[in-house]
């Protein structure tokens, strides 16, 4: 008789492979013997494919796959999924986390979501919770999380090698990399707020969309931005034909871009939108995009073009801070100038925050993002370049910090604007810095002004009543412009023949129009 099987406990990466070697047509026998399982267990994994893929896809980036060997999620899967994400965060900026400091933000998150229950953020909560993403126990030790200095050095003198030995040019190589934008987002002292008003009725919100930024070392072919919503089709968005939009836009569940929305936006309009700039400068159609540790992106061999001469090559493992060229600063300029714009259409606008809220919807936050993004200079994305084109650096020139500009700009003029008198450039600066977690940010709650936002503007017809306020000898109400005026920008958003810089003018007259609504509200209440 043959002795009893030992028990094998696979992993999650274990797993992958599994479903990999499934799918390139090895057997269930076969891979019993090589994994030490029994048959029916690779039938299992081949049948919860689909939540085993998911979870890999939002795991620690890089040692929640490798190490984590079950998917028991957390009693409070909401709050998992925002801890995560904030601790990842944490760690691309190399900024300290300890137990301690998981606690107290889990505590924050919990309260800030509105979340019900009796949860204690103990020691055995945060013990669970490292092993759920394989997080390494020094880093919950006060350790700064600093990236691997050797892996980088050595990296950048490989990948120096390679562009020579591949002829490679600055305009052929790309970098792209992503993080989260909680869109909704002002300085908490611009909030005019009754002494006797219930601060819990301003909380973090849970608006937040994923961007993504690709430039080539150069800096002078910026892609469209890429982001990435839950919704596939936001109610903000109706009407709204998607491929009109300034930005590429998926939607999914995951806290960060999945290896299929990825592989789609490689193929669909990364490699096409290369080829067309190559070909424009006369240049081989050959080019190399780098990319963070590959967990939560596709295999090299998956992505590359038809023909193989567009590649991906990825970073090791904990070196994104250092020399990833998208962290070097450019998606923190992203922001800035996001929510640099954001405020400034807060003080066109003339109207109270809260009424702010309740008109400002994720297509604003889309034209917006966008808008800041065009915004980023060539030489701030060849800076973040050096690293790895030491010889490129001489090229770069050193500009003043943009961010410092823009926060001594907006903290004079808040400063003249009523119920802003508080804001101080120190204010600002935190709040350009935020990640909406923090004292320095402020928003309402999504039960407050959530049911106004997410109604859509009614399309109503033109019929002989409407033709009838359009006579020009009686006067055009406020409200009756701003109601033609969003009835203008949705037949927009569903031309496909249309310029940006049309929309933009037009949504420029509603921010106008609006504060000329505010103004006269205003009067006829004194």
């Amino acid at each position: 008789m043959l002795g009893k099987r030992k028990r094998v406990v696979l992993t999650i990466k274990d797993k992958l492979d599994i479903i990999k070697k499934l799918e390139e047509g090895i057997s269930f026998k076969k891979l019993s013997v090589v994994y030490g399982i029994g048959e029916s267990t690779v039938r299992d994994i081949k049948k919860n494919k689909e939540r085993i893929i998911n979870y890999a896809n939002n795991s620690d980036p890089t040692s929640g796959v490798s190490k984590r060997k079950s998917m028991k999620s957390s009693t409070y899967e909401e709050l998992d999924r925002v801890m995560i994400e904030w601790f990842n965060q944490q760690k691309t900026d190399g900024i300290p986390v300890s137990g301690t400091i998981c606690a107290k933000q889990a505590k924050f998150f919990f309260d800030a979501l509105g979340m019900e229950g009796d949860f204690n953020a103990s020691s055995g909560w945060l013990t669970r919770f490292k092993q759920r993403h394989g997080i390494p126990k020094a880093a919950g030790k006060g350790t700064k999380l600093k990236g691997d200095e050797t892996a980088a050095s050595e990296f950048c003198g490989n990948f120096q090698e390679f562009v020579e030995r591949e002829n490679l040019l600055p305009e052929q190589v790309y970098g792209a990399d992503q993080t989260g934008l909680f869109w909704k987002c002002l300085p908490s002292r611009t909030l005019a707020l009754d002494s006797e008003q219930s601060t819990s009725e301003y909380r973090s919100s849970r608006e937040r969309i994923i961007i993504m930024c690709c430039a080539n070392a150069t800096g002078l072919h910026k892609l469209n931005l890429c982001v990435v919503g839950k919704a596939k089709k936001p109610r903000a968005f109706k009407g709204t034909d998607l491929s009109n939009l300034p930005v590429t836009y998926f939607s999914q569940k995951g806290a960060w871009i999945e290896q299929s929305v990825f592989k789609q936006w490689f193929e669909k309009y990364f490699v096409p939108q290369v080829q067309k700039h190559l070909k424009s400068k006369g240049l081989l159609e050959k080019a190399v995009l780098l990319l963070d540790f590959p967990p939560v992106h596709p295999n090299e061999e998956l992505l590359s073009s038809d023909d193989g001469r567009i590649i991906v090559k990825y970073l090791p493992p904990n070196v994104t801070s250092l020399i990833q060229p998208m962290s070097q600063g450019v998606l923190a300029t992203v922001k800035r100038y996001y929510r640099a714009g954001l405020l400034q259409k807060y003080m066109d606008e003339g109207i109270d925050p809260k009424m702010f809220w309740k008109n400002l919807t994720v297509l604003d936050a889309v034209y917006e993002v966008s808008r800041a993004w065009n915004m980023i200079k060539s030489s701030t994305i060849t800076k973040a370049w050096k690293k790895l084109f030491p010889g490129n650096e001489e090229n770069s020139v050193m500009n003043i910090d943009e961010g410092a500009i823009l926060a001594a700009n907006l903290a004079t003029v808040l400063q003249n604007t009523e119920d802003c008198e508080h804001v101080d450039i120190e204010n600002i600066d935190q709040w350009f810095d935020s990640r909406s977690n923090d004292s320095s940010c402020q928003v309402l709650t999504d039960s407050e002004g959530a049911e106004d936002q997410a109604k859509p503007v009614e399309q109503k017809p033109f019929n002989k009543t409407k033709k009838a306020e359009l006579n020009p000898e009686k006067l055009i109400s406020h409200k009756a412009a701003l109601e033609w005026t969003e009835n203008l920008l949705d037949y927009l958003e569903q031309q496909d023949d249309m310029l940006l810089s049309d929309k933009l003018v037009l949504r420029r007259l509603r921010t106008i129009i609006r504060r000329k609504q505010k103004i006269q509200n205003s009067k006829s209440h004194s």
